[in-house]
């Protein structure tokens, strides 16, 4: 198990913290030494053995944490929110470095977070889980593009998901979702599943990059306009992010 707070020795350097659970099991010395450098050498903290944890970053002391649960060589991994505890830029890094541990393993891992980005980004298969009930196991694209409710289509996605309130009309073929300053047209897909709701109200969700600025857009302007009133425009290097109502 790799914990969210690392749970290493502070008086044992980085190579006793590693063993320590090979020495309680009574393993050969020369069996905890190879397993040691074995997983040392695949974190690349070789050069940090001799070293206290306070000596260490947060992200050597996470790899350390790593570490002492590969030298088991178990069958199933459970990461407890490793990542929580880093800086922003740090975690995007360890991410990536589970990732690539998890493939050159081959280990089942069970990865608990509350960061959905961890999630989408290191699940093959997620677990939604709301107050102790499952809500959705699905793979990452499929949470993302056919959510079972509105839960999870409002923690899977960032910025997350707009929601609304609308009424279902129905005009022969065409079905529109409609709201005080808007009237969108459903495709054929959406339509036939919205016809049975003709005359009732739905909850309409619409992703972020759904969205587009009027003469900005290949969206087709006749229909699907929702009018607003920007109030923060964050600017994020490559894009930009708008609040509006």
């Amino acid at each position: 198990m790799v914990f969210q707070n690392y749970a290493l020795y502070p008086h044992m350097n980085v190579y006793e913290n590693m063993a320590f659970g090979l020495r309680l099991r009574r393993y050969p010395k020369d069996e905890i030494d190879r397993r040691v450098k074995e997983a040392a050498r695949i974190l690349k903290i070789e050069h940090l053995l001799n070293r206290k944890p306070r000596e260490l970053s947060g992200g050597q002391r996470q790899r350390v944490a790593m570490g002492r649960a590969i030298v088991r060589e178990p069958k199933v991994f459970l990461m407890d929110e490793p990542l929580s505890n880093l800086d922003a830029k740090l975690r995007v890094e360890m991410r990536a470095e589970i990732a690539k541990l998890q493939r050159r393993l081959g280990v089942t891992t069970i990865y608990v977070t509350h960061d959905q980005v961890e999630a989408m980004t290191l699940g093959h298969r997620i677990v939604v889980m709301k107050d102790g009930e499952i809500q959705q196991v699905d793979t990452p694209l499929n949470l993302y593009d056919f959510p079972a409710n509105r839960f999870v289509a409002g923690f899977i996605g960032s910025p997350s998901m707009n929601f609304v309130r609308a009424g279902v009309e129905v005009q022969g073929e065409k079905v529109y979702l409609v709201a005080p300053g808007f009237r969108i047209r459903a495709n054929a897909v959406l339509g036939s599943a919205l016809k049975p709701y003709a005359g009732k109200e739905v909850w309409l969700g619409v992703r972020p990059e759904h969205l587009g600025l009027k003469g900005y857009t290949t969206i087709p302007e006749e229909e699907n306009v929702l009018r607003g009133e920007v109030e923060v425009v964050e600017p994020l290097g490559r894009r930009r992010r708008s609040t509006w109502r």
